[in-house]
């Protein structure tokens, strides 16, 4: 439907995006993400044929952009522009017929198939019981959802999409990414650039990371949105767990606040300032800490820990080891041995809130290294403490008052 190769875009001296590789295929739907300024809207424009290139093809069904009318190329791409800016107060309908512009010749009315295909739009888009309303008078929502019907009308076998649900609400934004998702089902291709990552990882085939003028990453959401390559394309540290209701990846993304940094800002030695954490607890707070520290870069273990329990989720989508137990029952010995293995394995115990009342005694005093914290304790008090207690000598402490141990 859509191939992208090697594009190169620039502003003036501003170099945009440049070897740009990408394909949209029958049935599939590619999304677009990156950091503000990345290119994606520029990427799309390109495609749609407003935006001319420095370098590369973009073709659309086997021909090039550049080679096709302005109404051949309407017939095969159909766009939502991020902007729903429109100059004259044009009554819905009227907004939604438009997509039908590049089937009528210059001097052809709409007739009943171009009426029909309106109606199927505007119901899709669910903008049907406002069809009357001037389109300066319905919100900025519901003008995306107009644009998204003139598009729809527009019936054409690929879409692209720039930020389609970034000024809906919660129902109408999930609503809106199904129809896509049942659309490119029924062998439409679809591209489209996404603010949300748990959106693109729910609905997505296919994930494209624009970062520092080029794709960083392609591939399933699975594969792509990673800790690893969410630092690097976004900066920021995250955790990369499982929707229990989708089974989708589901994001979680902290401000950068020193996970692998070395403390002397030497980065030869950042390495030294990650290792494997073992979390000491239960229950959502416990969970919470073992999230936070593996977005930072530390391997994390657990256990022994109730099965179920929220930090043995974490623990799971970390791919870390841990040893679970049935609740409410006794530790077997050999549970309480494997627990304390890991324990020896870490360079690290974390006991959270009175995790260390809940453990089997002889499992904290495996650990090489402890540190105590509450379960609410601040992400860079939490990643200070743990990066000393990796750097330093073994000790036993506090994340307030470190004592030697």
């Amino acid at each position: 439907m859509i191939a992208v190769r090697d594009l190169s875009v620039s502003y003036g001296d501003l170099d945009v995006v440049s070897g740009v590789d990408l394909t949209v295929e029958r049935g599939s739907f590619v999304g677009l993400v990156g950091p503000n300024g990345a290119g994606k809207s520029t990427v799309l424009r390109a495609i749609k044929g407003t935006v001319e290139p420095d370098a590369g093809s973009v073709e659309l069904r086997g021909d090039r952009v550049s080679t096709l009318s302005a109404r051949e190329a309407g017939r095969r791409v159909a766009s939502v522009p991020q902007d729903t800016g429109l100059s004259f107060e044009f009554r819905v309908r009227h907004v939604v017929e438009m997509g039908r512009t590049p089937h009528l010749g210059r001097f052809d009315g709409h007739g009943p198939e171009d009426a029909a295909a309106v109606d199927e739009a505007m119901a899709a888009a669910r903008v049907e019981r406002f069809a009357d309303r001037s389109i300066a008078a319905v919100s900025g929502g519901e003008r995306q959802r107009v644009l998204l019907a003139r598009a729809l009308a527009q019936e054409t076998p690929a879409l692209l999409l720039d930020e389609p649900t970034a000024s809906l609400d919660v129902n109408h934004a999930v609503a809106t990414a199904g129809l896509v998702r049942g659309i490119v089902d029924e062998g439409r291709g679809a591209l489209a650039a996404i603010h949300d990552l748990d959106m693109a990882a729910r609905y997505c085939d296919e994930v494209v990371v624009l970062a520092n003028g080029g794709v960083h990453a392609a591939g399933p959401p699975e594969a792509v949105l990673t800790g690893d390559t969410l630092r690097a394309a976004f900066d920021a540290e995250a955790f990369v767990g499982r929707n229990p209701a989708t089974g989708s990846p589901s994001i979680t993304a902290f401000d950068a606040v020193g996970g692998g940094e070395s403390i002397d800002g030497d980065e030869d030695e950042s390495a030294a300032t990650t290792g494997t954490v073992h979390v000491v607890g239960t229950g959502r707070g416990a969970a919470r800490v073992a999230a936070r520290v593996a977005a930072a870069g530390h391997g994390i273990s657990a256990g022994v820990v109730p099965a179920g329990d929220a930090l043995a989720g974490v623990a799971r989508d970390a791919d870390g080891p841990m040893v679970t137990a049935p609740p409410f029952e006794a530790v077997a010995p050999e549970r309480r041995d494997a627990a304390r293995d890991l324990v020896r394995d870490a360079d690290v115990a974390v006991v959270v809130g009175d995790g260390v009342g809940a453990a089997p005694p002889d499992l904290v005093a495996a650990a090489e290294r402890t540190v105590t914290v509450d379960a609410d304790i601040r992400d860079r008090k939490l990643l200070d403490a743990v990066r000393d207690a990796i750097v330093d000598e073994p000790s036993t402490g506090s994340a307030d008052e470190p004592v030697d141990g």
